[in-house]
């Protein structure tokens, strides 16, 4: 919907401004963005399934519902509760953290997500360059996405989980059904889940064999768990794999999306890697700033309130859905002086919501800001004449997906 369609509508209780999600592209920051901030931060639209969810746009407004614990993001996967989309992972997915109830459980998939693992940070380094020699070798132009930034995505978090590499290819082709967003549940969407809970089911296994002196990843604590941790002795292997699943499918389509994109804005704009060539310290506050662009995240971090909440306006009832828009918060000239412009060398603080807030900040934080660094390190270093290869209008921008993707991203140098 245009702006000028939007002016002269009102939100109200019963009658949807307009029909959400908003434009699929990642490259352009959706024109109502701007006007709903202004005019309603708090308005009512139509989801993809066809309920009805209060959308919030400006950034203090949705600050406040990503910490107010009152709004429920579990709750989103009950049983007759409007939906931002049909649900195509199973409950036990959606609540697979409330798995997570032992000390040594949560202890094991926190030391998992930390980057500064010994070794960790120079394996994915030497990863990256093996990825970009790989490119150079077979010549330009060449698919980003599939050459660079999927695979280098699978390999953290295959090395994260402790399962082999070389099944990157099956564990993200599985996230293309996993995350989907369709207006009504598909049969197969629960198998592609299981599939996965079942791989890793056995990579469990292969774990156990293992001495424990032997054993790596987060399966590997898993396993170790399972044979000396009294309370998590209740957990079954497959609750064990859910975690894993839903840790390797949020954390690698996250990654790669976000990485896809940020190399997008910035060859957009290649003075800006000339800029990060010739100041590599420079990576840490540049990879805040492109979490702040980006604009992968299409569909909103959903809600469910659990009580009446007063938000700006509006008084959000009990059961009612709230969808915080990304990237309405995170442009908010009240938040971000400037906020249009991509400026690698913002001084100020950059409090942008990329990873949530709340009780659900996402806990891979600092492993998805190190990965970040490292890719673009490598790849402004080995290729700093890289370039979009084809116009950007040509580039072809998924439908039905959890995330603001281009199926591919052709690129030279």
């Amino acid at each position: 919907m245009s702006v000028e369609q939007l002016e002269g509508r009102e939100s109200r209780e019963h009658e949807p401004l307009l029909d959400f999600p908003l434009s699929r592209r990642g490259d352009v920051l959706p024109q109502e963005c701007a006007w709903l901030r202004e005019k309603a931060p708090v308005a009512r639209v139509r989801t993809l399934t066809g309920d009805p969810a209060w959308l919030v746009s400006s950034y203090a407004l949705a600050k406040q519902v990503l910490e107010d614990e009152r709004f429920s993001l579990k709750d989103t996967a009950n049983a007759g509760v409007p939906r931002q989309y049909a649900l195509t992972i199973p409950p036990e997915v959606v609540d697979n953290m409330g798995n997570i109830n032992s000390a040594g459980l949560r202890n094991a998939v926190m030391k998992a997500l930390n980057p500064r693992q010994k070794g960790l940070q120079d394996w994915l380094r030497a990863t990256a360059g093996e990825l970009v020699d790989m490119l150079v070798d077979e010549g330009g132009p060449a698919d980003l996405r599939a050459g660079f930034a999927d695979p280098f995505s699978a390999a953290l978090h295959a090395k994260v989980l402790g399962v082999p590499f070389e099944d990157w290819r099956r564990l993200m082709s599985g996230l293309d059904v996993a995350f989907m967003t369709a207006r009504e549940p598909f049969a197969d969407s629960a198998l592609n889940w299981y599939k996965d809970v079942g791989y890793f089911v056995e990579q469990l296994k292969v774990q156990l064999a293992l001495p424990s002196e032997e054993r790596t990843g987060l399966l590997g604590r898993f396993a170790d768990l399972k044979e000396a941790d009294p309370e998590s002795a209740h957990l079954t292997d497959d609750m064990f794999a859910t975690v894993a699943v839903s840790l390797f499918g949020a954390g690698a389509v996250s990654t790669s999306a976000f990485l896809v994109l940020a190399v997008l804005a910035l060859i957009q704009r290649p003075e800006l890697i000339g800029y990060l060539r010739a100041h590599p310290e420079r990576l840490g506050g540049a990879v805040d700033e492109l979490l702040r662009w980006n604009l992968s995240v299409g569909d909103g971090l959903p809600r469910l309130a659990m009580a009446d909440v007063q938000v700006g306006d509006v008084l959000v009832k009990e059961g009612e859905l709230v969808l915080v828009l990304l990237e309405g918060a995170n442009f908010d000239p009240e938040a971000f002086e400037n906020p249009d412009v991509l400026d690698l060398e913002r001084e100020s603080a950059n409090p942008n919501l990329a990873f949530g807030a709340g009780r659900h900040f996402c806990p891979a934080s600092a492993l998805g800001r190190a990965h970040a660094e490292i890719a673009l390190e490598v790849l402004v270093e080995r290729l700093p004449e890289l370039r979009l290869a084809v116009p950007a209008e040509n580039l072809v921008w998924r439908t039905g997906f959890i995330k603001r993707l281009p199926e591919r991203l052709p690129v030279a140098w």
